[in-house]
């Protein structure tokens, strides 16, 4: 009887430990000439490692809760030996209650990356030090992915993974490295964290919240009222917008969300969407022939 309570305790105990992210990594080095093309075959595999044998928290999540998140790696440039330039795309997704549906948490594009890569080299990150820019990249994203996943199930629930993502930023900006500054412009790792951070911003957080769990995970038990809350939730991003009109983070909900929005809405159960319609067009004019496929 003894032996079997070791040999449960110690299952529990893995079980507790599993690692939080099912990333599948992508690198794309196509346009780039250079004749050591397995460079990136180990640059792949040590990434792939990284992202999902580093436990980043203290939760334990079972298999089926990992967080499905694909990260692709173009790679246009090679200034230097063992130098790379180019772009990240992220995608993270995660189940809707009750269904089979994935939805879509984050589409992000990092335009404009670079790092240094030797083959073979180990990939560890310190969270009291700067080591490399291609493991603050990684660390960064894993804590965004982290953060957006948990906001979708409770209002700023992702705070502590945004504020780890922060102090990933603070150690980066040591580096010389682009994107990690006020002064890098737009678009970047550095404006898309302070924002989720700001509190000028928290429409943001709250409509990811009730977009995802007071809205389409209902939408199994009771499909109008689910359509409802989501409608509300995006017709609310419009108080946002009023305050500031070129908000980073409504370009990011709509790279996101923009297909989702119109298979929900010009299908099943109708509800009132010109109110939906109207606010969608004005935040966000440049997707207007998707909006004019929702129903009326």
């Amino acid at each position: 009887m003894y032996k079997y309570l070791i040999i449960l305790f110690l299952f529990v105990t893995i079980q507790s430990k599993s690692q939080e992210l099912n990333c599948v990594v992508n690198i794309n080095s196509s346009e780039i000439g250079i004749s050591n093309k397995q460079v990136f075959v180990t640059m792949q595999d040590a990434i792939f490692e990284y992202m999902n044998n580093t436990k980043w928290t203290n939760i334990g999540y079972k298999e089926h809760e990992k967080i499905n998140c694909t990260i692709t790696i173009n790679i246009i440039d090679n200034p230097a030996v063992n130098q790379y330039k180019g772009s990240l795309q992220l995608q993270v997704s995660r189940p809707v209650y009750n269904s089979t549906y994935k939805t879509s948490i984050l589409n992000f594009n990092d335009n404009d990356i670079s790092f240094k890569y030797e083959e073979y080299q180990p990939l560890m990150y310190n969270e009291n030090s700067f080591d490399s820019n291609l493991v603050s990249l990684l660390t960064f994203y894993a804590y965004t992915i982290l953060g957006f996943e948990a906001d979708s199930f409770g209002y700023k629930g992702g705070e502590n993974f945004f504020k780890q993502a922060e102090n990933v930023v603070n150690l980066a900006q040591q580096s010389g490295g682009s994107g990690w500054k006020k002064i890098d412009g737009s678009n970047t790792r550095y404006q898309l964290n302070e924002n989720l951070l700001s509190p000028v911003y928290d429409q943001f957080r709250k409509t990811t919240y009730e977009y995802h769990l007071m809205g389409l995970d209902r939408m199994a038990d009771n499909k109008t009222e689910g359509k409802e809350v989501i409608a509300k939730s995006i017709v609310d991003l419009q108080k946002l917008y009023n305050d500031r009109p070129n908000t980073f983070l409504i370009r990011v909900f709509m790279d996101t969300k923009s297909d989702e929005i119109v298979d929900i809405f010009s299908d099943g159960p109708r509800i009132e969407t010109s109110e939906l319609r109207d606010v969608l067009s004005r935040i966000f004019p440049s997707f207007d022939p998707k909006w004019s496929e929702i129903k009326i």
